[in-house]
Parts: structure tokens; sequence; C-alpha cells
């Protein structure tokens, strides 16, 4: 994958959400989402705040490491960022905006090779902006289910082909899930057959691993994103790590998140 390839849909994944949450009024900005204690405000002032400090690691990586050295709790720190940075719905708009261009410029301009630090391991451009395609598409994930009854977010929900970067970070940080949970990756190559909802098919990894996970692709990119449950999701497991692996998925750096419950009935 070229960073050509990625950057326009990470743009296109950024603008879809814009059209929905620029519809919004100020008093559903303020709506409660499915991620606790977070409102509609929360996630775009956490995409915002994302999106400044993937820029700083391209273009000044010693300000970003500054910026590192002066977090003081990681386990609450994304939480506290996204609450200072809530504002009336045109700032937190235009800072976005700003903030998405500012973030292609800056990767384009990353010499041929060279990776920029992140809270995880170095990232290559290319990663950097899959990885922002994959946390938009999740946070607007959480935003387009907070309004089941508008039919934009309706079809802000409906899967795009857009799905294959997310479950290629997805698959991508397997060893990750199990690491962020202090134990050591897998050692046995996971297989994982994704259906598309055209009747394609996408995989990864070795053909006759012991260790599988089938299933739709917006099933794994729900996993892999923590927005659902393993029990909600229409996702095989075979092999040991793949069934704990299962439970511990995790496509985003840092420590674990706060995983979602099973939905009522299930």
């Amino acid at each position: 994958m070229q960073l050509d390839e990625v950057l326009p849909d990470l743009a296109a994944e950024s603008e879809a959400l814009d059209r929905l949450v620029a519809g919004l009024d100020a008093q559903q900005w303020s709506t409660p989402t499915p991620a606790p204690g977070w409102t509609v405000a929360h996630q775009i002032a956490h995409l915002v705040w994302t999106d400044e400090a993937a820029t700083l690691a391209n273009a000044d990586p010693a300000a970003f490491f500054a910026r590192l050295s002066a977090v003081d709790d990681p386990l609450t720190f994304v939480d506290r960022a996204a609450a200072a940075g809530v504002a009336p719905p045109d700032e937190l708009l235009a800072r976005w905006r700003a903030g998405r261009a500012a973030l292609a410029t800056a990767l384009r301009a990353v010499p041929p090779g060279e990776k920029r630090p992140w809270f995880g391991p170095p990232m290559s451009p290319v990663s950097c902006a899959t990885a922002r395609l994959m946390e938009t598409w999740a946070h607007g994930r959480d935003i387009a289910e907070t309004f089941p009854d508008d039919e934009r977010a309706r079809r802000h929900l409906r899967p795009t082909d857009r799905l294959r970067h997310v479950a290629f970070i997805g698959y991508r940080t397997i060893s990750h899930g199990f690491e962020s949970h202090g134990q050591a990756g897998p050692t046995t190559p996971f297989r994982v057959e994704l259906s598309l909802p055209d009747g394609g098919e996408m995989t990864f990894g070795p053909e006759a691993s012991p260790e599988r996970v089938t299933g739709p692709i917006l099933d794994f990119c729900l996993l892999v994103t923590q927005r659902r449950h393993p029990a909600d999701l229409a996702l095989q497991a075979s092999g040991d790590d793949a069934a704990e692996w299962m439970t511990k998925a995790q496509a985003f750096a840092g420590p674990p998140g706060t995983k979602r419950e099973p939905r009522a009935g299930r």
C-alpha cells in the first residue's frame, strides 16, 4: 500500500463524518455516545487532538517527544485530552479540518523509508495514515450509532471498501493485542479470512495456519476497534491463540481499552 492510496481514503472517511456532524445542532453535539463519558463533541475533540499529535510527530519529532514525556498518566490522558478539547461545534470543526490538511502535508514531507515516533512503535507515513483512518472510522461509528433514527447516520454506518484499511491494521496488530495485556504475542501467524459486502474475500496470513479467524469484514473491524463485544459478532476463531486474541484484539496504540459489554439479550 502506498501513501497516495491511503490518503485519499482517509480524506473520504473524514469528509463523510464531517458531513454527518456538520448537520447536527448544538444540543446533538452534547449527546452522549456509546463511548462512556464521551459526547459527540468529545469524539471530534479526540480526533482533533490525535491529528495534531500525529502532525507534530511527523513534522517535528523532538517536539512530539517533549509532549510524550509530559504524559503523567497513560491510563487517563486520552479521556482528559478529549475533555480539554471540547469547544463550540464551529470551533471544533474548523480545527479538525485544518488539522486534517496539516497532517496530510506532514505525511507527504517525510523522506521515503523513514518512520516517525508514536505512542506505540514508530510508524511510517502509510501506517500513520492507516491508523488515522481506522480511528476516524471507529469514532464516526460511535457518533452515527448515537442517532439511530437519523437517515444520515444510517447511511454513514453502511460499510465501504475503506474497511480494508481497518482490517489491514487489525491484522498487523494481532501481537499488540496480547502485548497490551502484558503477554507475549503468538508464535504462529494467524490466518484471517474476511467476507466482503460485495461477495468477495480479503485474506491475511498463511493458508495452512491452525490459528484462524473468519467472518464478515465489518465484524472484524468492529472487534479490533473495540466497538463490539466478541459475543455480538459473527466471527469464528479456531485455535487457542486465536480464541484468546478475540478477547484482547486492539488495533490502536496504548494500554488496553475499555471494552464494550455484550448487548442486551445476548
